[in-house]
C-alpha cells in the first residue's frame, strides 16, 4: 500500500529550512531531504541555498535533473506530502502515447497533420507497439546496454508471439496465418507503412548498441532465405527464427574487404560427390555473431560470389569484437575451418552471390535509415525539452540566437529525411523485389548516405547544445552522449558513406538518356 500524502500550505514548508530538518517543493509535491542531502550524489552545499531550503525548488531540479530521476523509489520515498489548492504538471513521456512536444514526431503521424501515406490504422499500429516497447523493451535495453548482454530472451519471445519478428522482416508470404499485435492487425494489411513505424518505434530506446543486438542480424540475414532459399530449408529456418526459437546473422564484411564485395576471400569448395560445400575463411563485424545459430555467408566459388547459408557447427568460432558501442549487439569475429554444408544451402544460384547481396542491400540500409530518422527526431525532442528548461544568463537557452539557429538545422534535416525515406518507402509499396533490386539501390544509397552525414550534424550541434552535459554518460545529456558516441555507426554499416554516394551516382549516369545535350 502506497503511503497516505498529507496537505501542506507553501508557509508550512517554508518553515523547514533547517540543515536538521529540511523540506523543498518540486512540481508540487514536499520532499523530505533532511536524511537524503547527506547522499545527494551532487553534495550537500545545493540544498543549503537560500532558494531552495524550504522552498520550490522545481526549477533549479529540472536544471539539474531528468525527470525520470523523481520516478526512482528510492527517491519516491522521499515525499511527504503536496501543496494544498495545487496539482503537480510536469512528467516526462507518457508510456504508450505520442509526445506533444514540435516535431517529436514525424508529421504525418501527428494529431491535425494529413499524410498521403497513413492512415488511422497506421496511427492505431504505432501506439500499439509504443505502449510494448515502453513496457517491455526499454527496461531491457537499458540493462542490457549496460551490462552487455545479449537481449533477454524473455523479450524475444513475447515479440515472436506478438509476430513483431515477423513483421520486421516486412510484408510477405510469411506474415500468413500469424497473428499480428494480438491480432489487430491482418497478415495482408502488413505494408512498408507498418514496417517503416515498426523499425522507428524500436529506436526509440535510444540504447544503440542493444538496438543492433534486438535480431537486426535476422532481419538482414533472413530475407535471402526467404526470397532465394530452397523450400525445405526456407520453411524450416523461417519458422524458426520467427518464432525466437533460433537467431541468425549476415557475415558478409571481412577484415579484407567491406564494401568491396567482389574482394572477398571466403572460400566454398564442392567435395569430390558434389553434394556440400567445405568453407574456410573469416567474417568480422557481424552483428548478432556470437550467439547466432545460422550465418547467411558470402563466399568465393569457382564460379564466382555464391551466398550459403551456415548452421553452427564444429569449425565454426565466433568471438566477441568490442566497439564503440555495447557488447549486447553480438558483434563477433568469425572463423570458419572446414565447415561442411550441404549444397542445398546455397542462396540463389552458384556464382549468383552478388544479386542476392546487393538485392538484400536495399532493405537492410532502408531499414538503417528508418532508425537513423528517428534517432535524429529523439535528439531533436531532447534538445526541445532542454533549452526550454534550461537557464543560461538569466534567460531560458532558447532565448540566444544561436541555439535557435542550430536548431532551426537540426529540425530541417530530420524532416527532410523523413520525407525523402517516405518517399521512398512509396516506391518500395508498389514495386515487386526485382523492381526494388533495379530501380532502387541508388535512391536508397543516397538517402543513406544524407541521412547518416545529417545525423552527425546533429550530434554535433546537440553537443554544443548540453555543453558538458552532452559529453557525460549520466544525467540530463546521457541520450545526447550515447548518441555523439554511436552515430558513426549508421555511417559505416550496411555500407560506407562515400561508397554509397558513389554507387547513387554511377547508377544516375548508368541511366543517363544518350541523346540528351546541353
Amino acid at each position: 500500500m502506497s503511503k497516505e500524502l498529507k496537505v501542506f500550505t507553501r508557509e508550512e514548508v517554508a518553515k523547514h529550512n533547517k540543515p536538521d530538518d529540511l523540506w523543498i517543493i518540486v512540481d508540487a509535491k514536499v520532499y523530505d531531504v533532511t536524511k537524503f542531502k547527506n547522499l545527494h550524489p551532487g553534495g550537500i552545499s545545493v540544498f543549503h541555498e537560500e532558494d531552495i531550503a524550504g522552498q520550490d525548488a522545481t526549477e533549479a531540479f529540472y536544471g539539474l535533473h531528468r525527470h525520470e530521476v523523481l520516478l526512482r523509489p528510492q527517491y519516491q520515498r522521499l515525499q511527504i506530502g503536496v501543496i494544498q489548492d495545487e496539482k503537480s504538471v510536469i512528467h516526462s513521456n507518457v508510456v504508450g502515447e505520442f509526445s506533444k512536444v514540435p516535431y517529436a514526431e514525424p508529421l504525418g503521424l501527428t494529431e491535425g497533420y494529413r499524410s498521403p501515406y497513413y492512415h488511422e490504422r497506421h496511427r492505431e499500429f504505432a501506439l500499439a507497439v509504443r505502449k510494448f516497447v515502453d513496457e517491455v523493451v526499454t527496461p531491457d535495453a537499458n540493462a542490457r546496454e549496460e551490462d552487455g548482454k545479449r537481449p533477454s530472451l524473455s523479450v524475444i519471445q513475447q515479440m515472436a508471439d506478438l509476430g513483431i519478428l515477423a513483421m520486421m522482416m516486412g510484408p510477405g508470404k510469411h506474415l500468413k496465418g500469424r497473428k499480428l499485435m494480438g491480432g489487430m492487425l491482418q497478415p495482408e494489411e502488413f505494408d512498408h507503412f507498418y514496417e517503416l513505424v515498426l523499425a522507428q518505434e524500436f529506436t526509440r530506446p535510444s540504447c544503440r548498441g542493444y538496438r543492433d543486438g534486438h535480431n537486426s542480424g535476422a532481419t538482414i540475414g533472413l530475407p535471402p532465405v526467404i526470397n532465394f532459399g530452397s523450400p525445405g530449408i526456407r520453411d524450416r529456418v523461417v519458422e524458426e527464427v520467427l518464432t525466437g526459437k533460433k537467431f541468425m546473422s549476415l557475415a558478409i564484411s571481412e577484415a579484407f574487404a567491406g564494401s568491396d564485395v567482389s574482394g572477398l576471400r571466403t572460400t566454398a569448395k564442392k567435395t569430390p560427390d558434389g553434394k556440400h560445400w567445405i568453407i574456410n575463411g573469416t567474417k568480422k563485424w557481424i552483428t548478432n555473431g556470437t550467439f547466432s545459430d545460422y550465418f547467411t555467408v558470402g563466399c568465393k566459388t569457382d564460379t564466382g560470389l555464391t551466398v550459403i547459408l551456415v548452421e553452427r557447427q564444429e569449425g565454426v568460432e565466433t568471438k566477441t569484437i568490442k566497439t564503440s558501442y555495447s557488447t549486447t549487439a553480438g558483434t563477433a569475429y568469425i572463423t570458419f575451418e572446414n565447415v561442411k554444408v550441404p549444397v542445398e544451402n546455397t542462396l540463389g544460384p552458384e556464382g549468383g552471390g552478388v544479386f542476392v547481396i546487393l538485392s538484400n542491400f536495399n532493405h537492410e540500409r532502408w531499414v538503417m535509415c528508418c532508425a537513423a530518422a528517428r534517432h535524429m527526431r529523439t535528439i531533436v525532442e531532447e534538445c526541445l525539452k532542454w533549452v526550454n528548461q534550461r537557464k543560461a544568463f538569466g534567460k531560458p537557452l532558447h532565448a540566444q540566437p544561436v541555439i535557435r539557429s542550430k536548431l532551426a538545422d537540426m529540425i530541417s534535416k530530420t524532416e527532410a529525411a523523413q520525407h525523402w525515406l517516405e518517399n521512398i518507402t512509396y516506391q518500395m509499396q508498389h514495386m515487386n523485389y526485382k523492381q526494388q533490386a533495379q530501380l532502387l539501390a541508388g535512391p536508397i544509397a543516397l538517402l543513406k548516405m544524407y541521412i547518416t552525414r545529417s545525423s552527425q550534424d546533429v550530434a554535433r550541434d546537440a553537443v554544443q547544445i548540453f555543453g558538458g552535459r552532452g559529453i557525460t554518460k549520466s544525467g540530463m545529456g546521457k541520450l545526447i552522449e550515447h548518441y555523439h558516441r554511436t552515430v558513426p555507426f549508421d555511417a559505416i554499416l550496411g555500407g560506407a558513406e562515400d561508397v554509397l554516394g558513389d554507387l547513387g551516382v554511377r547508377q544516375a549516369i548508368k541511366s543517363m538518356p544518350k541523346n540528351v545535350k546541353l
